[in-house]
């Protein structure tokens, strides 16, 4: 999860959002060279008092700055193209689970399990223990397996959510009257913490999403949801 002072983006605990982080780092690479380049000439264009005339009516100068941003422009599109279709396959996933969102809370089914369906609300101030995190931590998390692949669908029973868990590099809107699905394959266990990322009502900031992730032989071993 983020901490104090954090300046970069979280640890990556999906292949996706690896695959986000570094294309995160080459787009601001390339935005660093053009900002270097920019300031650059700015720099010489106040500070020296040559003048050239030829400038004014160069074809290959202009032939240059009209090439260049498209293929700086095409550098960035690939990638990015790539990584938004990756974010769409759907292989064969090993569970599924349904997220529901409400005001001020989110209702999740194992579609896997019998139909087991819980209600995971923000743990109030009054009921934290030691060490759990305030306006983060829920009363029923939602338990998966690391290395498997997991498929969500997502939809709302009142106004616009968003489910969105920074760690797995996941954010699909929650929507009534719509099944929204994303995928992911946790490579690391662990507790991460996601919020609603949509404005939706009064205590938007409260209804935060807890994952556990545990490993596959694990879960495969009997009931570990926290329930």
């Amino acid at each position: 999860m983020a901490h104090a002072a954090q300046v970069g983006l979280q640890d990556a605990t999906s292949p996706i959002m690896e695959e986000l982080i570094t294309f995160h780092d080459h787009a601001l690479m390339i935005i660093f060279l053009i900002c270097f380049l920019v300031l650059y000439a700015l720099f010489l264009t106040l500070t020296t008092k040559l003048t050239n005339t030829n400038i004014s009516d160069a074809q290959e100068m202009e032939t240059v700055w009209t090439i260049l941003p498209a293929i700086i422009l095409v550098l960035i599109a690939l990638p990015s193209l790539r990584i938004l279709y990756m974010t769409d396959e759907v292989n064969d996933p090993s569970l599924t689970i349904k997220s529901i969102g409400h005001q001020w809370y989110w209702t999740y089914e194992y579609t896997d399990y019998g139909g087991l369906i819980f209600n995971s609300y923000m743990l109030p101030p009054l009921f934290l223990e030691p060490g759990d995190l305030r306006l983060l931590d829920v009363d029923n998390r939602m338990v998966l397996p690391i290395e498997a692949p997991i498929r969500m669908m997502i939809t709302s029973q009142d106004v616009l959510h968003s489910w969105a868990v920074p760690t797995l590099g996941l954010k699909t809107d929650a929507i009534p009257g719509r099944l929204n699905q994303t995928t992911f394959t946790a490579t690391r266990p662990g507790v991460y913490y996601g919020q609603c990322s949509e404005i939706c009502g009064a205590n938007h900031s409260f209804m935060p999403i807890v994952l556990e992730l545990i490993p596959l032989k694990i879960f495969e071993m009997g009931p570990v949801f926290t329930l």
